[in-house]
């Protein structure tokens, strides 16, 4: 890797770092889901600040690429995403779950700047995505549609009605990316067995990648690689753990983070904290 890209890429993981600081103290706010957040920070860091073609001061520009997080649960880790972006102040971030704040519990299109797709009943999103790729070619446009599933959610047989569609219309400006944590409510392996995952998705006509979710270098190397067959969608499947980052929060699907737990978390993630703000 050359100079270039090693700093580009300690930039990015000193984003995700940032956008799991930011989840965790929401966590310390309100009820927050931080396991399915705190797994995607190096997916939203390398999207958003190097693939993702976007605007924050015009979270409307028609030029933009589009993002559907399907997990729409995980807006917490999004919207620390948008706010490190400049889609809006990183302060709002503490409003979570207040009345008139639009730092919402699923992604709202209607109230955030920045969120494409309002999501959170979950298997709906990859199906959102396939019709806007659609629309996207019609138009003959160029933006591209990115969605990020969670892997339990592929229990869904909706998921794969629109995976199917996708490959048939040969739709390669749409990349889904899966977050595979291996965790929902339980492990999802014993809730409903997913494997062999990269097969399947392969089977539906999709060129897959698997990746480790936690290594940004590759994490980045496959989004800017896409698509990676021309007419067919993509698929990267990011090997992640559900609360990467804080070991007590590993495998928790939901957490409110008292004083002292936040400031261990704090700590761990490398803030240096002397007081902590605490709702």
């Amino acid at each position: 890797m050359d100079e270039a890209r090693t700093k580009l890429v300690r930039a990015l993981e000193e984003t995700a770092r940032r956008i799991r600081v930011h989840v965790v103290r929401i966590a310390g706010m309100s009820d927050c889901h931080t396991g399915g957040s705190l797994s995607i920070a190096e997916i939203l860091a390398a999207l958003y600040f190097r693939v993702l073609r976007v605007d924050p001061q015009n979270p409307r520009w028609e030029g933009r690429d589009y993002l559907i997080l399907s997990k729409g649960h995980c807006v917490p880790g999004l919207d620390a995403a948008l706010a490190l972006r400049g889609f809006f102040p990183e302060a709002r971030l503490t409003t979570h779950l207040e009345r008139g704040s639009f730092i919402t519990g699923h992604a709202c299109a209607r109230l955030t700047p920045g969120i494409d797709v309002s999501t959170g009943s979950l298997g709906h999103g990859l199906a959102i995505g396939v019709g806007a790729a659609l629309g996207i070619r019609i138009d003959q446009a160029p933006n591209r549609v990115f969605v990020i599933l969670g892997d339990g959610e592929l229990q869904e047989g909706s998921n794969w009605e629109a995976a199917m569609a996708a490959s048939h219309h040969g739709l390669d400006q749409l990349i889904a990316i899966v977050d595979r944590n291996r965790y929902q409510t339980g492990e999802t392996e014993k809730m409903m067995r997913l494997e062999p995952l990269a097969d399947k998705w392969r089977a539906f006509g999709w060129a897959v990648r698997t990746v480790d979710g936690h290594d940004l270098s590759a994490v980045l190397e496959a989004l800017e690689a896409v698509p990676f067959a021309a007419g067919r969608p993509s698929l990267i499947l990011a090997n992640t753990v559900k609360g990467k980052g804080v070991a007590a929060l590993e495998t928790q699907h939901m957490a409110r983070l008292d004083a002292a737990h936040l400031q261990s978390a704090l700590q761990e993630l490398g803030e240096t904290v002397t007081e902590v703000p605490h709702g």
